[in-house]
């Protein structure tokens, strides 16, 4: 069985709001993970890191000012994990791979 279409981020976050919504309006049906209560796993990190690398993280964020030197210094695992906030919403798992925001090419992808 093939997983489902899964979008990742926080609830309280506009893009990941936006792309269930607009999934939703295509007659897609996929499944909300939110990254605070339900964390990514380490082989998940290590996916999405294969793919995107420390672009996984967002830099311009409230959360990465909010961090100490030490903090920002850590590896980007560890920063994923210790600190979902930072990770660049929403992340999308569909049958084709890792999709990382609501842009257009993963609108065209997704959405067709």
């Amino acid at each position: 069985m093939q997983d489902p279409l899964m979008i990742c981020g926080l609830k309280t976050c506009d893009s990941t709001r936006k792309a269930l919504s607009d999934m939703q309006n295509s007659g897609l049906t996929p499944v909300f993970r939110d990254l605070r209560t339900d964390p990514l796993t380490a082989p998940e990190i290590a996916e999405i890191l294969v793919q995107f690398g420390d672009r996984a993280i967002n830099r311009a964020s409230a959360t990465w000012r909010g961090l100490t030197e030490s903090d920002r210094a850590l590896p980007v695992e560890t920063l994923m994990s210790r600190f979902p906030a930072l990770i660049k919403r929403p992340l999308i798992r569909a049958p084709s791979g890792w999709y990382q925001g609501w842009t257009p090419s993963t609108r065209a992808v997704l959405l067709g």
